[in-house]
């Protein structure tokens, strides 16, 4: 028995040391993760079928998101260096007019690939500079008034349905970021720059 000691010794330091600040700190940013990971254990040893099938298609959306996220960060990094902030300022800041909400229109509306990656770029972004509006004109355009998505979708259900959705997309995109612009307070949109500056 007295051999046991320092093993529940290290047990109970261990124990300790997961609930310190910095590790419930961790715990606290991967909540969602881990609550995911927990449910996947559930499932495996409940109903080992379906655990496996949800971790294959687990494993899937996770290689997807390996073969975007990089190259999206390449360009971030890119337009990091590229574009500065006084050009970012001129065509997407507050108060640059159409020509600011036209260009970031158009930077969504061309893009390519799942909308979790515009979240980086619009992110970059706000650090240049660019107003809100703009940013959720680019969001919005990313996520449902892409170019060729369009075009595809026009050879699929006829070009008249395509373009009926579109405008009427693009016309809820224009006001809905104009609303939650004018509806953000100072204060919200500095908490969300600061948050933005400190990752």
């Amino acid at each position: 028995m007295p051999c046991l000691w320092p093993l529940l010794s290290l047990l109970r330091a261990c124990w300790e040391g997961l609930w310190n600040e910095k590790w419930l700190a961790v715990f606290a940013r991967y909540r969602f993760s881990l609550v995911i990971l927990f449910c996947h254990v559930v499932l495996l040893v409940s109903r080992p079928a379906l655990g496996f099938c949800s971790l294959s298609l687990t494993w899937e959306y996770v290689l997807e998101m390996l073969s975007v996220i990089p190259p999206i960060f390449i360009i971030m990094g890119l337009m990091d260096v590229w574009i500065s902030k006084e050009m970012m300022m001129k065509y997407m800041r507050k108060g640059a007019g159409l020509k600011g909400s036209f260009f970031a229109f158009l930077l969504g509306a061309f893009s390519s690939g799942p909308l979790y990656a515009a979240f980086p770029v619009a992110g970059m972004f706000l650090k240049k500079g660019s107003s809100h509006a703009n940013v959720f004109l680019f969001l919005g355009a990313w996520s449902t008034a892409k170019i060729p998505m369009m075009l595809f979708e026009a050879a699929q259900l006829g070009s008249k349905f395509a373009g009926i959705r579109f405008a009427l997309n693009t016309a809820g995109i224009v006001i809905l970021s104009f609303i939650i612009e004018k509806t953000t307070t100072p204060q919200e949109q500095e908490n969300l720059y600061q948050k933005i500056c400190t990752r």
